[in-house]
């Protein structure tokens, strides 16, 4: 049963189809949507294959094609385009739809210093814990990012709890809610032994990490093309 591909067809199938309504017409950035998932998943791609050779985590091959590159499944691959083409397109739909709903600048900084003050603590406890430490090293370092160019922050926090109701659908599923064993399986060893679910607590940090640079690249590529 090749579930984790049906996972990625259904998670990409809605967003892709709306994405060529008349209104919003989100297709007419996919040079700069596209440039983005493509050059971010590549670096997540090293990421994830180092991590599965290193056996942080690893696939059933149950729920998978029989082809690999790296290492990983052929659907690991479409994950990295899949799902952040579903999740930004939802972020970029809230805010053509609800342009002027976002957090005060106030309210982001200080929400913004208080995780990044949350992770740091975490890091330094659990150094031994590869996925955390380095998962929520790369969210601080956004998470600055973030605080220096606060006005993407200001809409992105509210978009990306939306963004979190399909995630705990598709990651539940992925880490073993409602089948008999997981798609994706974690050491626990390595991370905090924490889950929401059945989906380790750092994987919403990864989620963020992974679309929050989509959004930022998106926004410098509409601008670099705007140029041209």
């Amino acid at each position: 049963m090749y579930l984790y591909l049906i996972l990625n067809i259904v998670s990409i199938s809605i967003p892709f189809a709306y994405s060529f309504h008349k209104k919003m017409n989100f297709i007419k950035y996919w040079k700069a949507i596209f440039s983005s998932i493509l050059l971010v998943g590549l670096a997540f791609i090293l990421w994830d294959a180092i991590f599965t050779l290193d056996g942080v985590w690893g696939f059933n091959t149950k729920y998978h094609l029989p082809y690999k590159l790296l290492g990983l499944p052929l659907e690991e691959w479409l994950f990295f385009i899949c799902i952040p083409y579903a999740s930004v397109f939802i972020h970029y739909a809230f805010d053509y739809y609800f342009p002027t709903i976002k957090l005060s600048k106030r309210v982001t900084q200080i929400i913004s210093v208080l995780i990044i003050i949350i992770l740091s603590i975490t890091i330094l406890n659990n150094l031994e814990k590869v996925y955390t430490s380095v998962n929520f090293s790369i969210a601080v370092i956004l998470l600055i990012i973030g605080y220096l160019r606060i006005k993407k922050l200001q809409k992105f926090y509210i978009s990306f709890l939306i963004i979190l109701i399909p995630f705990f659908i598709v990651n539940g599923i992925l880490t073993g809610s409602f089948i008999e064993e997981p798609i994706v399986w974690y050491n626990n060893n390595e991370n905090l032994g924490i889950r929401l679910f059945t989906i380790p607590i750092e994987d919403t940090v990864y989620a963020f990490n992974l679309l929050f640079i989509n959004v930022v690249l998106i926004d410098e590529f509409k601008s670099i093309l705007k140029k041209e």
